[in-house]
């Protein structure tokens, strides 16, 4: 009797776990499934905004993603999307919430109650208003910044651009890794830290031998996730629009000017896909690190 009762639970159970789980399962299908899968039949095809492909595309394969493979401006933006998710969340937003979550602690109060709601207000404000601010500070002629430097010669989107949105996105983003950095560094026994200072241990030191042992799985793990989400990053569009002359046109700009401003439809669903295979393939391999790691 005892052997029987929980197979009559567990089958009793499934139908009610189903029903629960299903609404689930319905959002991701509708939001994440479908149009993924409706962007490779897309991808496949050569659908344009307007013409006679807007009402029948034909359907041309693996042509798009040949087609993107060859362009030079694709290849150009996918290193810029290097250069932008390495500058400033590999390592910009990385070093900087790091150290911001390893100092504030150790500060006065008032400091640090006001430093942290600086840094998370920057995370959590509308990226339009975000964008808004930072063209009040770097405009040319009556920005903050070239105001407090005395010198209006310098425009620092268009001279910099690339830099500016390095410098912009880790100063936004750094929010995330700076909270999850604290709760991280929680888990760093004190008495060990305690230990190493008395035995002499300081700075970088301290921080490989003690420190990060007890944190590489968070190191991973937000790398992981602030990779992905500056990969795919929009907000760059909304500084320089990809510009001066395709200077700072990161692959998501890259995607909406083929598809809504080139009408190539079909071309910019191609290049999401390969975006959608790179995220795939840099998930996998810091899910991996992080199996070893752990």
């Amino acid at each position: 009797m005892s052997t029987t009762e929980p197979r009559d639970v567990a089958g009793l159970g499934a139908p009610r776990a189903l029903a629960l789980l299903a609404p689930a399962v319905l959002v991701i299908a509708v939001f994440l499934i479908f149009p993924a899968l409706w962007t490779l039949y897309i991808g496949s095809t050569n659908y344009e905004l307007a013409g006679p492909n807007s009402v029948r595309p034909d359907n041309v394969g693996l042509g798009n993603v040949t087609k993107a493979l060859g362009d030079s401006d694709f290849r150009h933006a996918l290193w810029l999307t290097v250069i932008y998710v390495a500058g400033s969340a590999v390592i910009g937003q990385n070093l900087l919430g790091f150290l911001l979550a390893w100092a504030l602690p150790r500060a006065p109060k008032a400091l640090r109650a006001s430093a942290q709601g600086l840094v998370l207000l920057a995370w959590i404000l509308p990226s339009t208003v975000v964008a808004f601010l930072w063209f009040a500070l770097l405009d040319q002629q009556s920005g903050t910044l070239n105001a407090l430097l005395d010198n209006h010669s310098t425009a620092w989107l268009i001279q910099y651009p690339m830099l500016t949105l390095i410098v912009f996105n880790t100063w936004r983003g750094a929010a995330f890794s700076m909270v999850l950095y604290s709760s991280a560094l929680t888990t760093v026994p004190p008495a060990q830290v305690e230990m190493a200072r008395l035995c002499g241990a300081r700075g970088p030191r301290l921080l490989k031998d003690v420190v990060f042992p007890h944190i590489r799985g968070h190191v991973l793990t937000n790398t992981l996730l602030i990779t992905l989400w500056t990969a795919n990053d929009f907000t760059p569009y909304l500084l320089t629009a990809g510009g001066p002359n395709h200077a700072s046109e990161v692959l998501p700009v890259f995607i909406y000017d083929q598809a809504l401003v080139g009408d190539q439809l079909g071309y910019a669903a191609a290049v999401s896909a390969i975006l959608l295979v790179v995220n795939l393939v840099i998930a996998v391999l810091y899910l991996r690190l992080l199996r070893r790691r752990t």
